[in-house]
């Protein structure tokens, strides 16, 4: 096993269509929830995109994977300058969850429930509509939140597609067609 997963936490598969990802975060729940929802930190490990927080309310992901971590990730996927994902809030009870919608599948959710010492995280990605999307996105979400780690300890990220790279490997070994 690479170092790389050998200090995450892979995802666990609900009903061979949902995702749902663990994470101890070292950082209180306030803070985050603030890297969660605010652009300019959420753009450090995910996506940039101001949000309203409020149920209903529209907003626009705009992910730059590449620039996620120093030196900037030079070898990326075919379409990885900048794309976005119009979006709308489902569910918030601020601090605590915010679910939204994801293009064609259920959605995600986030909670945070406070730990001694940290925070634990909980992502859930519903019903992702095959096998290779649901692929993709475990590999995607597990190095977006190691990058989330990364950040929150103050340490440089691995690249994200060298990460992703890697993590998609594991995922399609790890989750059978």
């Amino acid at each position: 096993m690479n170092q790389l997963a050998s200090v995450s936490k892979y995802a666990a598969l609900r009903g061979g269509d949902t995702l749902v990802f663990n994470r101890d975060l070292p950082a209180e729940v306030d803070t985050v929830w603030s890297w969660l929802t605010e652009a300019k930190l959420r753009r450090q490990w995910l996506a940039d995109g101001n949000m309203e927080l409020a149920k209903g309310a529209g907003f626009e992901l705009v992910w730059r994977n590449e620039q996620l971590s120093e030196p900037a990730d030079q070898i990326g996927e075919p379409s990885d300058s900048e794309h976005s994902m119009q979006s709308a809030i489902t569910e918030i009870d601020p601090g605590h969850l915010i679910s939204f919608t994801w293009a064609n599948t259920d959605g995600v959710t986030f909670t945070l429930e406070d730990k001694v010492g940290g925070t634990e995280l909980k992502v859930v990605h519903k019903k992702l509509p095959d096998h290779n999307t649901l692929l993709s996105i475990a590999a995607g979400w597990h190095a977006h939140l190691d990058i989330l780690v990364s950040r929150l300890r103050g340490e440089t990220p691995v690249p994200f597609w060298d990460a992703w790279r890697q993590l998609k490997s594991d995922y399609e070994q790890r989750i059978a067609a």
